[in-house]
């Protein structure tokens, strides 16, 4: 197959080596996707005002809850997918592409109608302070209206690096980085479009990526063939990702739901508050990119592992995985809190803004270690086929721990103070999963899902 050179082979060689190999495209894939959301924070906050930023900072969970169960069919589709590959079936592969396209296709209409309707009583229901509101409705409704490009994309990447080809995805996103930047810059800049030519931004180039991506895909693997108007549907290969992947979209759903009891706490506080909880998160998910490049290597890693049936590689792996993500986040939680002003200002100058963007990243960023050891371990479980572990482990952490430690802490002792919850949430995540790892139980459901494969092929 001489079309398939980008694909990488997680049943030989070394474990660090082929974790490191994969995850650099997707690191590289992750900071122009982080770029282009900077620059929509960076273009609001300096040319639009602190409303504007706080607008897009609180769109950002609403989006995420609503198009976070179809994430599950992505995420699930990449496991069948890469156990599929490691198994050496391409038929199976093709079959469980056009599944998974098949049922997104089916779903998108509904998601793009609902999310136009749903938004505003959304925003009621998080109390976004009556100056925000109406930027961030705005906001919401654009995003929603092109949708389809963001889960077009989604797709496609879970169904590359399903196949071990992290590094094609990458062309996508730059492409979308390229296009967002240019017309955030021409819209808010030439047109005064606001927060509107940001949203309108985002969607046309997540909508080229995509488009691009359906494109390039059928040229480089010939033996996959995407055609998003051609719904094809294999019910036993559906209902095999469904098994794995709404585990997973609950799991995304669900954080994103108390990402939202968390924004209703921090938006009680005022605009300059929540725009320095904004533009601190963007300064986090872009430091921390590296852990999360890794974390879905591992995800990848052992999908084809257990698919080829090497179990002796998975543990291995995952120790080194483990070992990888601690210290790569020991060293970026140092530059981070060292420079937690000058980071915040790169966004907004207010020095409320500042103030609490500082709290964020001094209280979030320093334990963040312990995030390190939990991602891996739950995106290992997640590839083994046991999806409903890291499930249980983060609605535990989030529920029991996370959010009412939040709320508990900005009551008793300042608003500042709520972000230990994150830790706190952590801690517990740390002790559930770690716990069922170190069981071994995850190998009866490697030795399942292995039984039900040699049952499709």
């Amino acid at each position: 197959m001489p079309k398939q050179h980008q694909a990488v082979d997680m049943t030989q060689g070394d474990p660090l080596g082929l974790l490191v190999r994969f995850s650099l495209p997707l690191l590289a894939g992750n900071a122009f996707q982080q770029l282009y959301n900077m620059v929509d924070s960076w273009v609001v906050g300096n040319f639009v005002g602190t409303t504007a930023l706080a607008a897009v900072g609180i769109g950002f969970p609403v989006i995420y809850l609503l198009s976070s169960l179809f994430m599950g069919l992505s995420i699930g589709g990449s496991v069948v997918i890469a156990q599929f590959m490691g198994a050496g079936d391409r038929e199976a592969v093709r079959r469980s592409v056009n599944t998974v396209y098949g049922a997104v296709m089916v779903s998108v209409v509904p998601l793009t109608l609902f999310g136009v309707l749903i938004s505003g009583p959304i925003l009621h229901l998080i109390r976004v302070p009556a100056d925000v509101y109406d930027q961030a409705h705005v906001y919401l409704q654009v995003i929603f209206a092109g949708i389809i490009g963001s889960l077009g994309y989604n797709i496609n990447a879970g169904i590359l690096q399903g196949l071990g080809d992290s590094k094609t995805p990458l062309l996508f996103l730059a492409t979308a980085c390229v296009v967002n930047i240019v017309l955030d810059l021409v819209f808010v800049l030439v047109f005064d479009w606001g927060v509107f030519g940001v949203a309108f931004a985002t969607i046309v180039a997540q909508l080229c990526s995509w488009i691009f991506g359906v494109c390039y895909v059928n040229r480089k693997y010939d033996f996959i063939a995407i055609r998003p108007l051609h719904i094809s549907v294999d019910n036993v290969l559906l209902k095999r990702v469904l098994k794995l992947g709404v585990p997973s979209g609950i799991q995304q759903c669900q954080f994103s739901v108390a990402i939202l009891v968390l924004q209703a706490l921090i938006n009680g506080f005022g605009a300059e508050f929540a725009a320095g909880f904004s533009a601190a998160n963007k300064v986090d998910t872009f430091a921390f990119m590296p852990v999360d490049s890794f974390c879905l290597a591992v995800t990848t890693y052992v999908g084809q592992n257990v698919g080829a049936d090497r179990l002796d590689r998975v543990r291995e792996g995952v120790r080194k995985a483990i070992l990888l993500c601690v210290g790569v986040c020991l060293v970026m939680s140092a530059l981070v809190v060292l420079n937690a002003d000058r980071l915040i200002m790169l966004f907004n100058t207010d020095p409320l803004v500042v103030a609490s963007g500082r709290a964020y990243l001094l209280r979030v960023v320093s334990p963040m270690f312990l995030m390190a050891i939990m991602y891996p371990i739950n995106n290992a479980l997640r590839g083994a086929g046991a999806a409903i572990v890291p499930m249980l482990s983060s609605v535990v952490a989030l529920w029991a721990a996370r959010v009412p430690a939040a709320y508990l802490l900005a009551h008793f002792f300042g608003p500042e103070e709520l972000y230990w919850s994150y830790s706190i949430g952590w801690v517990l995540g740390v002790i559930i999963s770690g716990t069922v790892y170190l069981r071994g139980r995850w190998k009866e459901r490697c030795a399942v899902h292995v039984r039900d494969m040699e049952a499709i092929l």
